[in-house]
């Protein structure tokens, strides 16, 4: 006999990251009993992991695969040089949103949703250093291409997958994000993003340190595998 197989589930916030919205614009939809084109209401929860909501990860993401096109995916940015160097404001003008400073806000609260800069320049002054980040047009037109919302398209660029982390290493080695989503479960760095900065991480609110000598990775938070087991831990008693 076989058995039935186990839906994956998954929260708002790991939705959100998925689909490139905010983990309230994913409750809205089910609150507001959103339908999209093809007249599908969007899927009830299927669990709770405490206070939060769980959906059938399969369902969800065919309902997103009918939904009408966004704004964004709407937008046809200018004609310019794919070698040609934008800064993060000009960068978010580009891909059409009107808040110049969002590609800014996914650098610094969602690593792994946006792309690295293709050129970091050091700036200032050694008393008042700062770092200027540039994309190239071609690295912009290619994540606009497999951007979360807009669907798999054939020969989009994956996101990398997570490394092997153990459990068992020593406790206070500082970890990155892509390192601590892996212990903490989740699919992509974007997903655990996504719920720390929605707060479904309080033990990770507190930083044990920032990456040095890592080139574009510097300045990056990092924590201690003790504090990201502590967290797993937490999350799992949900």
């Amino acid at each position: 006999m076989t058995s039935r197989r186990e839906p994956r589930l998954a929260d708002a916030a790991e939705i959100a990251a998925e689909q490139g919205l905010t983990s309230a614009r994913i409750s809205q939809f089910y609150t507001e009993r959103t339908k999209n084109t093809a007249g599908k209401t969007f899927p009830a929860p299927v669990d709770k992991r405490g206070r939060a909501r769980l959906w059938d990860h399969a369902e969800v993401t065919e309902w997103f695969s009918h939904r009408a096109p966004a704004r964004l995916t709407e937008h046809r940015p200018p004609s310019i040089d794919p070698e040609t160097l934008l800064n993060a404001s000009d960068a978010s003008r580009y891909l059409g949103y009107k808040n110049t400073n969002q590609v800014s806000t996914y650098v610094r609260d969602h690593p792994g949703y946006f792309p690295e800069p293709d050129v970091v320049e050091e700036k200032g002054t050694a008393e008042n250093p700062y770092r200027r980040q540039l994309w190239k047009v071609a690295t912009l037109q290619e994540w606009m291409a497999s951007r979360p919302g807009r669907g798999r398209r054939a020969g989009a660029k994956q996101a990398p997958p997570l490394p092997k982390v153990s459990a068992d290493g020593d406790p206070d080695e500082l970890l990155g994000a892509s390192q601590a989503a892996a212990l903490l479960g989740y699919k992509s760095v974007g997903s655990f993003s996504s719920a720390l900065s929605q707060g479904n991480l309080p033990l990770m609110k507190t930083t044990d340190g920032v990456a040095e000598n890592a080139g574009r990775q510097n300045g990056r938070r990092r924590w201690t595998r003790r504090r990201i087991l502590e967290q797993a831990a937490q999350r799992s008693r949900k």
